[in-house]
């Protein structure tokens, strides 16, 4: 079909107009918005769980990840009627929000909606480590997540050498540990919160956590933001657990030069990953979707109960 040409779908009775079906979004690749789609639409029954219920911060690239990208929290002009949209209080929006110290975001709770921000080269999708209520008010954390983030002359295999201590000192506080990559150079290590615990004290966990880590080991770990101190090191970022804070999705694709994926994995992988450089790698939409026909969904222990 012609570049620019639409066609209207029909997703669980929603009628949507799709465009520019082959245009490429990752140049390296040759990826085009048809197979980012069609990603979303394979995915979306281990994803839309991760999703549901959760405001989502989008990142797109309307010309691909060869060019500029923005971020996108409130619900955009045109949004359709039937896209749940749910006031979220923020605070330092930077000029976002619409009524004063709320944030207009939607809710990915559909197959309809992911479509929707597909076709508008939403290609990552970020959600906050809580949900909000039916009435739509925000609840307190159900996980807690950590993010390594390897710095310069460090990669992946020192993020699974420290994901390795994590997962020990988290199971010590009778917390389960679910590791993610990252789908850019790092790994995400979460854990359920059952009950629930208040922003304020997950953070206060994941900061004590990193804290203790860099203390120990600080030739490989560092709990500091600062660039010239993660040089050789692995940055345990545990700021993502305040309210205000959002991380990539599990299974959400992710804007490089590939189209690498937040996937799930095991602790096998990850244990491999320790002692071979190469013994885990970040993995792309093919591959992941093929990891789901072969595994099913690796972090299902993420999704809440109720």
């Amino acid at each position: 079909m012609a570049g620019g040409e639409e066609v209207h779908v029909e997703v669980e009775g929603r009628t949507l107009r799709i465009s520019n079906l082959d245009k490429v979004l990752y140049p390296r690749t040759g990826t085009t918005k048809g197979e980012v789609l069609h990603y979303y639409a394979q995915v979306a029954p281990v994803l839309l769980p991760h999703l549901a219920g959760r405001a989502i911060t989008r990142i797109r690239w309307p010309h691909g990840v060869g060019d500029a990208s923005f971020y996108e929290k409130n619900a955009p002009r045109g949004t359709p009627s039937w896209v749940r949209v749910v006031s979220v209080p923020t605070t330092g929006s930077r000029g976002e929000s619409r009524h004063g110290d709320t944030l207009e975001m939607p809710v990915v709770d559909s197959l309809a909606t992911l479509t929707w921000l597909a076709n508008l080269a939403a290609l990552e999708l970020h959600a906050h480590q809580w949900q909000v209520s039916a009435t739509g008010r925000p609840r307190r954390a159900d996980r807690l997540v950590v993010d390594l983030d390897p710095g310069e002359d460090a990669g992946l295999q020192q993020c699974c050498q420290v994901a390795l201590e994590v997962r020990d000192r988290l199971d010590g506080a009778g917390l389960e540990v679910v590791p993610v990559l990252s789908g850019s150079k790092g790994l995400h290590l979460y854990a359920p919160l059952r009950p629930r615990r208040a922003s304020e004290d997950a953070t206060a966990v994941a900061k004590e956590l990193a804290e203790g880590l860099a203390r120990d080991h600080p030739r490989l770990v560092t709990a500091t933001m600062t660039k010239t101190r993660r040089v050789g090191r692995v940055f345990l970022d545990w700021s993502q657990n305040a309210a205000s804070k959002t991380t990539v999705s599990p299974y959400s694709l992710r804007g490089r030069d590939r189209p690498t994926v937040a996937a799930p994995v095991t602790w096998a992988e990850v244990e491999a990953g320790a002692e071979d450089p190469l013994g885990l790698e970040q993995v792309t939409l093919g591959e992941t979707l093929a990891r789901v026909a072969e595994h099913g969904d690796l972090a299902a222990a993420l999704v809440p109960t109720r």
